[in-house]
């Protein structure tokens, strides 16, 4: 890491430094003209050895601009915030930092920030010294974006500008804290855009997923679907499942890996709070597991040296392959609209509404949360790494509940009471 160098106002600047008898610039109160730039000057102590000397800061084109930076300078010597002039621009700046946490950022959230830093920060500030970055520059980025940058210069989602305001967050972050550059992190005081959060919920009513779950059940991924619904696991973490994480006699499976699709290619990595869990089954749940299992074997049996198996999923293709994250996520809306559409001239005498893969993730925190079971307990199977996470996505839910615990109190008195 770099040494910090606090710089002090020298009253005497003009000992060190002092034109010689031929030259013509004057230093006066550490501000001169060399050649066509004006240049200051400010005595820097080295923190760790108590050596003082002078330093140079030029290139400034009047000399009201080069007093304005020493006047800055001074400011920040006295905080103790004093950092070295920097000509690095914001899109090179980028650029080495994500090349820098490549190695620490799971595959897709590196992907992901790649694509906000080549889309959305590059193009529109890049070109900017990242010294000159105030909060009010990323402000105006966020307001440009909200109002034109998405596709076709249509107005970008203000989920998405949460996306790019941590992406900034943390690369600016760093170059205050790790490659001080910058003496503080200007996006830290910006402005982003109101947005209206929009609260997860149940899409449908436990009959409804039933109605799902029945409708399923003749395909050969009906396993995949229960088990998304019958432990909250993410769509990746249960296309990543072996047999050997599933323990049919406890019964319970652990979650251990996730699986993603980046730039059109499969690929494995932590779950999303990078830690395993054991999340616990239902006794026909674990059922259905073993069917499915035994429909497998007899796909493996009848395909001989043509099964392409080498992993042990639990999930897989007719022919043993993983499968791939979008085939799942489709298939929901294939099964529904087949569920919705009239057979023998007859509909369905309660049509379900469409609902995506994740929604099933979310009835079944929403479901838990409803029946009282502990906040706790629905974080661990959801995977949250902290329940304060479970608290704010389904705060609606605890909501309800905060509404009728006074009544739930009461009548327990009641009852104690006799």
């Amino acid at each position: 890491m770099s040494k910090t160098l606090v710089a002090t106002p020298d009253p005497d600047d003009s000992k060190d430094n002092r034109p010689t008898k031929n030259s013509t610039p004057k230093l006066r109160d550490g501000v001169m003209k060399r050649g066509k730039t004006w240049s200051y000057v400010v005595r820097v102590t080295d923190p760790e050895t108590g050596v003082s000397k002078p330093k140079w800061v030029g290139g400034f084109a009047t000399e009201d601009a080069a007093k304005a930076a020493r006047d800055e300078a001074r400011v920040a010597a006295r905080r103790g915030e004093y950092v070295d002039r920097n000509a690095i621009t914001v899109a090179a700046y980028m650029e080495e930092w994500i090349e820098s946490h490549a190695v620490e950022i799971k595959p897709k959230t590196l992907h992901g920030y790649r694509m906000l830093i080549r889309l959305y920060i590059s193009p529109r500030i890049g070109s900017m010294r990242l010294q000159a970055v105030r909060p009010a520059t990323i402000t105006k980025l966020y307001r440009d974006l909200l109002t034109g940058g998405g596709r076709n210069g249509k107005p970008l989602s203000p989920t998405t500008i949460a996306h790019v305001h941590t992406v900034l967050r943390k690369a600016l972050r760093d170059a205050v804290m790790i490659d001080e550059i910058l003496p503080n992190n200007p996006a830290e005081r910006a402005k982003l855009p109101r947005s209206q959060r929009l609260e997860p919920g149940a899409i449908w009513t436990p009959a409804q997923l039933g109605q799902f779950l029945k409708a399923a059940e003749g395909h050969r991924l009906s396993a995949f679907f229960r088990l998304a619904a019958y432990t909250g696991a993410r769509r990746g973490e249960l296309l990543n499942l072996r047999w050997s994480d599933v323990d049919l006699e406890a019964p319970e499976i652990r979650i251990k890996g996730s699986t993603a699709v980046i730039e059109g290619k499969r690929v494995e990595g932590t779950t999303k709070s990078r830690r395993s869990r054991v999340v616990s089954l239902d006794q026909e749940t674990a059922g259905v597991l073993r069917g499915h299992r035994a429909r497998q074997t007899a796909e493996k049996l009848a395909l001989g040296v043509n099964w392409k198996g080498t992993d042990d999923y639990v999930f897989t293709t007719g022919w043993g392959e993983p499968i791939y994250p979008d085939t799942v996520t489709s298939l929901v809306s294939k099964l529904i609209s087949a569920y919705n559409t009239p057979k023998d001239g007859l509909k369905p005498k309660k049509p379900l509404p469409h609902a995506r893969l994740h929604d099933l993730r979310h009835i079944h925190a929403t479901t838990l949360l409803l029946a009282g079971v502990s906040v706790h307990v629905v974080a661990a199977r959801l995977g949250h790494a902290d329940p304060a996470i479970t608290l704010r996505v389904y705060a609606h839910v605890i909501n309800e509940q905060m509404a009728t615990a006074a009544d739930v109190f009461a009548s327990a008195i009641k009852e104690a009471a006799g």
